[in-house]
């Protein structure tokens, strides 16, 4: 389970101390709310099922494919279907190779989603070995499903955006400076992204 609302609050004052920034971003756009998703195989297969598609299309597609294959959040019934089966739902052929590999990693024990690494690179490091998992979708399912206080998707263009905003930068900070000035707030980097996921979309609403 993701950070809840006592964690995010005790995280975010914790970051308010470290950088002044941040509490008067707090005082502007509020404190976050919790983002959690369910640990296991589903949430990463809804992960792959979504990308470059809405969300209301990721969703339509997902409730076929569990109509389809009787259960989509079941590894052993995704590796079973038939590549027709997979395809009536909406995958492409892209994904139903990522669905499948998935599957496998887990159905053949080489993924435990219940023993992941505790460290989070050797987490990040295990999640990437599945085809269509990159490391952006490694980190949300880390922070998200598990909970991790200290993961940093520095990759992530909103959270760029928004931590030059925060810190006064003038132009959006690249990948490396927004991993460097980060450093600074461990273990609370997860309530940061949370955090800076909130204050972009509450940008966005300013726009």
């Amino acid at each position: 389970m993701g950070l809840n609302a006592d964690q995010l609050k005790t995280a975010m004052a914790a970051l308010c101390a470290i950088e002044p920034a941040f509490a008067v971003a707090v005082g502007n756009a509020g404190h976050p709310a919790p983002r959690i998703s369910e640990r296991g195989f589903a949430t990463l297969l809804r992960t792959i099922v979504g990308q470059q598609v809405s969300v209301a299309s990721a969703q339509a597609v997902w409730t076929k494919l569990d109509t389809v294959v009787g259960g989509a959040g079941d590894p052993a019934k995704i590796a079973a279907a038939s590549d027709e089966t997979l395809r009536s739902a909406g995958l492409s052929r892209q994904k139903l190779g990522y669905a499948r590999s998935l599957a496998d990693e887990v159905t053949s024990g080489r993924l435990d989603l219940t023993n992941l690494p505790e460290d989070d690179e050797e987490a990040i490091a295990a999640l990437v070995r599945v085809k269509g998992i990159g490391r952006w979708s490694a980190e949300i399912y880390l922070l998200f499903a598990e909970g991790r206080t200290d993961i940093w998707p520095a990759g992530d263009l909103a959270i760029q955006i928004e931590v030059g905003r925060i810190l006064g930068h003038e132009t959006r900070p690249s990948e490396k400076l927004t991993r460097e000035v980060a450093e600074a707030w461990r273990p609370h980097r997860g309530a940061a992204a949370i955090f800076a996921w909130h204050h972009y979309q509450a940008d966005m609403k300013v726009i």
